[in-house]
């Protein structure tokens, strides 16, 4: 079955991209819950427009963005996290601790999935993370993880 995705699905595909799932996947699971709709020949003409809107609120949720790059230009997180005395870390930072802390410390709301985070944070330390907030904006984060 051919679906046209109205959100990015995690190992499916991303937003507005046409692809082909198990008819099961689509019929009982992305079209009911409004993550995707069936490719024929309506919604592939009505796809340009879906487009056009989205395109049109990311140019407008631009200067926020912006605003969030300048807020966190020089700002460095903190994380805390357990810790052994060699400094090694008890599991490991993820992208959600990052969200978790910019609301904290920035009161700013960041999706985890626009956090891209260095290959693992096991240990204490200075890192950056990247954040993905737009096509056009992106910034690195700089987060250090102290002992708690």
């Amino acid at each position: 079955m051919e679906i046209i995705l109205l959100e990015d699905v995690e190992k499916v595909g991303g937003k507005f991209e046409i692809v082909k799932v198990k008819n099961g996947f689509g019929r009982n699971y992305l079209i009911p819950q409004g993550i995707a709709i069936i490719a024929n020949g309506a919604n592939m003409k009505r796809l340009e427009d879906y487009k056009r809107r989205e395109a049109a609120k990311t140019k407008a949720n631009l200067g926020i963005y912006q605003d969030m790059a300048t807020k966190l230009a020089d700002a460095v997180l903190k994380i805390g996290a357990k810790s052994g005395t060699s400094g090694k870390i008890f599991g490991s930072v993820t992208n959600v601790q990052i969200v978790n802390a910019l609301k904290e410390q920035f009161g700013l709301e960041v999706e985890r999935r626009k956090v891209i985070m260095p290959d693992e944070v096991k240990n204490l330390g200075d890192y950056e993370a990247e954040l993905k907030l737009h096509p056009e904006v992106e910034i690195k984060v700089k987060f250090e993880v102290v002992s708690e």
